[in-house]
């Protein structure tokens, strides 16, 4: 196969109609790095909104089992990417997902803004460092498979293409976005986590590297320190480097899930995915992290 014949055969898809297969092919195929890495920046913008960054750090399930929910999360959210809402793994991952939520607090106008955020963070990532830039079949196949989320997990009002998605996380982003202590402390544990996957003597440099990834909205609402231009420029282009790379190989022959990555630590032995996920107990209110994924 050649390079470019899977976006060849894309581009032979409905997108309005064969947004599935279509976001699958984007998923386990074309971008799965990328779409890893934009889903975990995806997750630093919700911290940045003071009303979830409390929540989340209530629940601590990002501050202390930060491994687990990190872990369960992309399981839960690939299960559906890869069998789908009518399989039996589907229903299940969904209504694991469902459950957290059920015995929390969580505003529409949240679920809705999160939703957004896995919609537009990965174009905007792929179009900045991918091996190519996001097709417009890709983008609309995108906006159909978080609209299916979300009517499965009973969001209301959900934006309708694309286009719309990126304009509510602007507009909600505009407004909520602020420093707050929780989000911070949620935001550092993030970095420790993510730093945790490599050698010690490189958490330093990984954490930096990662701010250096982070755009102004959030370096103010997080209160870091703004990475000087010489770091700004070297990180971003390694990304974008790797991206130029990753062009030359020749394509992905098997699709890569979420169960492949190695930042997956929790389950060396398997797992099942209806014991995927946190069970609140009675009483507590609070919200872990609200995600994506499904068919119609």
């Amino acid at each position: 196969m050649q390079r470019y014949e899977r976006l060849r055969q894309i581009r032979r898809l409905d997108p309005d109609r064969d947004w599935l297969a279509i976001y699958r092919l984007t998923a386990a195929y074309e971008f799965p790095w990328d779409l890893t890495r934009a889903l975990e920046l995806a997750l630093f913008r919700t911290y940045a909104v003071p009303s979830i960054g409390q929540l989340l750090a209530r629940t601590a399930e990002l501050t202390e089992r930060a491994q687990k929910r990190y872990d369960d999360t992309a399981l839960l959210l690939d299960t559906v990417v890869e069998h789908g809402f009518d399989s039996v793994q589907g229903r299940t991952a969904i209504r694991r997902i469902n459950a957290m939520h059920r015995s929390y607090d969580i505003s529409n106008d949240e679920m809705r803004y999160v939703l957004c955020t896995f919609v537009v963070v990965p174009k905007r990532w792929i179009d900045a460092y991918g091996w190519r830039r996001l097709s417009r079949h890709e983008m609309t196949a995108s906006a159909h498979y978080y609209r299916a989320l979300g009517r499965h997990m009973g969001i209301q009002d959900i934006p309708g293409s694309y286009d719309e998605f990126e304009s509510c996380l602007d507009a909600y982003e505009a407004e909520h976005f602020a420093q707050d202590e929780s989000g911070r402390r949620v935001a550092d544990a993030t970095l420790t986590l993510m730093a945790s996957w490599y050698p010690d003597v490189l958490a330093p440099v990984l954490k930096r590297a990662t701010v250096a990834l982070l755009d102004e909205p959030l370096l103010r609402a997080f209160a870091y320190e703004p990475p000087g231009p010489a770091t700004r420029g070297l990180v971003r282009g390694a990304v974008r480097l790797r991206g130029r790379a990753v062009r030359l190989l020749p394509p992905r022959s098997a699709p890569h899930h979420a169960r492949d990555n190695r930042e997956i630590k929790g389950y060396p032995d398997g797992y099942r995915v209806g014991e995927l996920g946190t069970f609140p107990t009675p009483g507590l209110r609070g919200c872990p992290v609200r995600g994506a994924g499904g068919a119609e």
